[in-house]
């Protein structure tokens, strides 16, 4: 497969920066103090949901300074393009999760399909309490179901597509040091 890096490059020289590095971090130390309120003496099993997760779930655990397990899920709705489509897990949940508290951490909730989808999971397997934590809340009326909100969110993002800290654009920029929208969009 070729790929245009001109192109790739153009979409982030040609993008609006909606939220700075120093913005960003200061809001993943927030969501860190909160969740540190709720969930330091549950002994919580926290889950990155790849690829997306991975950045902000290595962040946030810098602030978790209490005792937990960490692991990882793989599912997906998107594959690398601009929209979802149906849920594919690649990577289960193999650690025992009953009577456990699970945390959830993702990059964005948009529509929360993925992440609903992964909640569940959790909750069929007997966990005792399901959080879920995102960096972007994404503002619009398409929730997978009305008032849906993650537990913990660091911030809240106009429906645009938009990419960097973990957010992808068509598998590039995930690395990028803001949060960006793509120009037009």
């Amino acid at each position: 497969m070729s790929v245009d890096l001109d192109h790739i490059q153009q979409v982030l020289d040609e993008a609006d920066c909606l939220y700075h590095e120093q913005q960003i971090e200061s809001a993943i130390g927030s969501m860190g103090k909160a969740i540190t309120e709720k969930l330091s003496s549950s002994n919580p099993l926290v889950y990155c949901v790849m690829n997306g997760g991975m950045v902000i779930t290595g962040k946030l655990l810098t602030h978790l300074q209490f005792p937990l397990e960490a692991s990882y899920v793989h599912a997906t709705r998107y594959r690398d393009q601009l929209s979802g489509g149906h849920l594919d897990w690649r990577v289960r949940p193999i650690q025992d999760m009953r009577d456990r508290t699970i945390l959830i951490v993702d990059d964005i909730l948009d529509e929360g399909h993925t992440l609903d989808a992964i909640a569940d999971y959790c909750k069929e397997q007997g966990a005792a309490e399901v959080f879920t934590a995102v960096l972007i809340d994404k503002l619009h009326d398409r929730k997978s179901r009305p008032g849906l909100k993650a537990d913990f969110y660091g911030l809240e993002i106009e429906d645009r597509y938009i990419f960097g800290y973990g957010l992808d654009y068509q598998g590039y920029w995930r690395n990028a040091n803001g949060i960006y929208a793509l120009k037009g969009h």
